[in-house]
């Protein structure tokens, strides 16, 4: 086993409390157990990492859609910004050209119009186990590089068997270079292949993978995409930071906002990481509520096209 505890290690591959035997090992006979004591003992002290890209109206985006805008939200009896001086507040307004920006999660209506929209997807997509699959040697000699069967099994020598219902996000470092523009326009990017993407959802039954890439496969019609999308399949994009995570052992907490008739998601990934991970951030009442002061004030930049510190 991975350098996890073994507690934590059940907590992830099965329910959240009831079903991990080993929770109950060091509790005396009929001791109560509820949430608020799987938070207090293992959520709480655990670390934090996001795998979220920070959205921006210069962020990567493919070709075909515009560019998107940040702005001051104007009172419309004024006609005039809100600002902190005058009105006690600022709010902003995004004219945002899609919704496929950044790290997302995208729902199966993006390409079938008979599967859910994002904010049709089920509350239960809100915390998974998470399995971190690395290609990251052969990306390096290769950076079209797919993953394949044999990677997934390859994995799985090592680590054991994906866990039926997780969250499977493949490490290439792609988005190491992120925010170049130029990552939109490449033809050669990591991917997956269609054979490993049926694996992953017909043999290990995941939830859904996701990749640091925009795009699933280099194929010219995207068809591990399609595959997906068009059969009720839901995946991750854009995704960061794998590197600072643990390839067993940790859980994902997956947040979107819930757009009507969403085709696709602005999301947020969190990795929830042993209490012993080198890398992350735990929780901290001092420094969450209320938050620390930032070293400089927000302020609204004309050349950045966006508020910045």
């Amino acid at each position: 086993m991975s350098p996890v505890p073994r507690r934590l290690f059940a907590l992830c591959g099965g329910a959240l409390l009831l079903a991990a035997p080993a929770l109950r090992a060091q509790d005396p006979p009929n001791a109560p157990h509820s949430l608020w004591d799987v938070y207090t003992r293992y959520l709480k002290p655990a670390k934090y990492v996001d795998l979220t890209h920070t959205i921006t109206p210069s962020i990567p985006v493919w070709a075909g859609f515009a560019p998107s805008k940040f702005g001051r939200t104007v009172n419309p009896k004024t006609g005039k910004p809100y600002e902190y001086q005058a009105d006690n507040f600022e709010a902003s307004a995004y004219t945002l050209s899609t919704d496929q920006l950044g790290t997302q999660l995208d729902p199966p209506a993006h390409w079938n119009p008979d599967y859910p929209a994002i904010d049709e997807l089920p509350p239960t997509f809100a915390v998974r186990p998470l399995v971190v699959i690395s290609i990251v040697d052969k990306v390096q000699k290769d950076p079209g590089y797919q993953m394949t069967v044999a990677d997934i099994e390859s994995w799985e020598r090592e680590h054991g068997p994906i866990p039926e219902g997780s969250v499977v996000f493949i490490r290439s470092d792609w988005s190491k270079r992120w925010p170049d523009p130029k990552l939109a326009t490449e033809e050669k990017f990591p991917g997956v292949k269609l054979d490993a993407l049926k694996f992953l959802h017909l043999q290990r039954h995941i939830l859904f993978h996701g990749h640091e890439a925009l795009d699933t496969d280099t194929t010219p019609d995207l068809e591990g995409e399609a595959w997906l999308l068009r059969n009720g399949y839901t995946q991750g994009e854009g995704i960061c930071n794998l590197d600072q995570v643990p390839e067993t052992g940790a859980l994902v907490e997956i947040g979107y906002p819930k757009l009507g008739g969403g085709t696709g998601g602005y999301a947020r990934y969190v990795a929830i990481c042993p209490p012993e991970w080198k890398f992350g951030v735990s929780v901290d009442p001092a420094k969450e509520s209320p938050l620390p002061k930032q070293a400089r004030p927000l302020h609204w930049d004309d050349k950045a096209g966006m508020r910045v510190r």
